[in-house]
């Protein structure tokens, strides 16, 4: 089985438009999206041109705010500060990685979370992580992590059962690989995180029926590292030694083992952008109520 996600995107954005053409005009102003971009995260950067590009598709508002390497901390916070409180500003998206120095609890902090589409901002990140079961995450009125609710979609779409199953996550960056295995356990999921540290993760995973990779490595996860008939999901968008487009799966190899598999473009990514899209819509919803 492939775990193609374009099918439930489409169906998702096509509602996204009449709900941006009505937030529009009760607002009197086109929604607007910014985003803050550092190019040296190939996978953040690109993942935030795609953003803007699909947003202006639906007739909202782009701009991109380039920072750079030597960006200080007490600018960075500045611009988000400065960005939060502009009203004509309906969503903002500050994709991970950022330079080391940037990314702390500081920046975090001064993003206003009603207009923080992807989860990043401490009060939302802390509300999703208060949650026990998958309504309480659907019914929380916060935004959750769009790479990781992807992962759960797309697995829900496919009819993957979860509760129960064992289950590993590659991966613990606080943009997907927690939140992912947090939100898995909320699925009833038995849930295990493997990272750079763990002795062996060919033994960690032997057991597992599913496998979420999310390590930013080029192909990483091999064919010999997963049972028979496991469930495997790449969430990994990577510039390989070659230049070329690849995620965290060896995809050639690992299909032929695994009884399902994401692909890498076609799987998470279409979904992730789709849910940013519709955080976008769902932002402004909120301001007008």
């Amino acid at each position: 089985m492939i775990l193609e996600g374009k099918t439930l995107s489409t169906q998702i954005r096509s509602t996204l438009k009449s709900r941006i053409e009505a937030c529009q005009q009760k607002l009197g102003r086109p929604l607007k999206l910014v985003g803050v971009a550092w190019q040296g995260g190939y996978a953040s950067y690109l993942y935030l041109k795609k953003e803007v590009e699909a947003a202006a598709k639906l007739g909202v508002q782009g701009q991109v705010v380039d920072i750079e390497q030597n960006t200080t901390l007490e600018d960075f916070v500045n611009l988000i500060k400065k960005l939060s409180a502009d009203d004509n500003i309906d969503a903002i998206l500050i994709p991970k990685p950022l330079p080391k120095h940037l990314d702390t609890p500081a920046a975090w902090e001064a993003l206003d979370p009603a207009k923080d589409i992807d989860g990043a901002a401490v009060l939302n990140i802390g509300r999703l992580f208060l949650c026990k079961t998958a309504s309480e995450i659907e019914n929380m009125q916060d935004f959750a992590p769009c790479t990781a609710k992807a992962v759960l979609k797309l697995l829900e779409y496919h009819k993957i059962p979860l509760s129960g199953v064992e289950t590993a996550v590659i991966g613990r960056s606080g943009t997907v690989g927690k939140p992912a295995a947090h939100m898995l356990t909320c699925q009833n999921a038995t849930v295990k995180i493997c990272h750079s540290k763990t002795k062996d993760i060919k033994a960690s995973l032997s057991s597992c029926d599913i496998v979420i990779c999310a390590i930013g490595s080029p192909r990483f996860l091999k064919a010999d590292m997963i049972k028979e008939g496991a469930v495997v999901v790449d969430v990994g968008t990577n510039e390989d030694e070659n230049g070329c487009y690849c995620g965290d799966v060896d995809y050639e190899a690992v299909s032929k083992k695994a009884s399902a598999i994401s692909p890498v473009p076609g799987g998470v990514g279409p979904l992730t952008l789709t849910f940013l899209l519709e955080n976008i819509v769902i932002a402004a919803e909120r301001k007008i109520k």
